[in-house]
């Protein structure tokens, strides 16, 4: 396979995932570490993807809003979402819920419900569901980050993945034009990509 078409499909899958490692390259295109490593390389000087410890991510051309101003950045909408969501789920429900402002919204709606079982990476959204005495609030375990209390990386996932829930509150950042959903840490997309499956 010529090396243009090999990363036109890298961005691709990319694009797809949020991140890929290079151990799924090798994989998927049978060529040796050492030419994906010169691909990812050669794309990250053009700008087209990030690089990170093992494989590459998406290089978003937007800036993550700081924690603090997304936290009232569309509260009413956030707060309408919220109320409509909960209406959707029943008392007795478990449920997985991620990182982000507008999930912490939703968690103080969920005040209103009863015996819920919450697992969650977000230290926010744990210590709002704590309150209640009825719930059973589960956090993932992993890396802590400083700036907005969500917990990433391999150890979250493998905890999350050891449950089944009956509802998945997955926040986002945007959506690409093709439909799919974005991120700005690769590490939340997995632990995202992960509940959908």
């Amino acid at each position: 396979m010529a090396q243009r078409r090999r990363q036109d499909l890298i961005m691709e899958l990319i694009q797809q995932n949020g991140f890929v490692t290079t151990e799924q390259l090798v994989d998927q295109f049978k060529v040796t570490p050492q030419t994906i490593r010169r691909d990812l390389n050669e794309l990250a000087k053009q700008k087209k993807l990030r690089r990170h410890h093992g494989g590459a991510g998406i290089d978003s051309s937007t800036v993550n809003t700081a924690y603090q101003a997304r936290k009232i950045m569309d509260l009413e909408a956030k707060e309408r979402i919220a109320e409509a969501l909960v209406e959707l789920i029943p008392d007795n429900s478990s449920m997985f819920i991620n990182i982000g402002t507008t999930t912490e919204t939703i968690a103080k709606a969920l005040l209103e419900k009863n015996n819920l079982q919450i697992v969650t990476n977000n230290l926010h959204v744990a210590s709002i569901l704590s309150a209640k005495e009825d719930f059973h609030v589960i956090i993932a375990g992993g890396e802590v980050r400083n700036r907005d209390g969500g917990i990433v990386g391999e150890a979250t996932r493998d905890f999350i993945n050891q449950f089944k829930m009956d509802f998945g509150i997955i926040g986002i950042s945007g959506i690409h034009n093709d439909g799919s959903l974005l991120d700005f840490d690769y590490r939340e997309v997995r632990v995202a990509q992960d509940r959908k499956s």
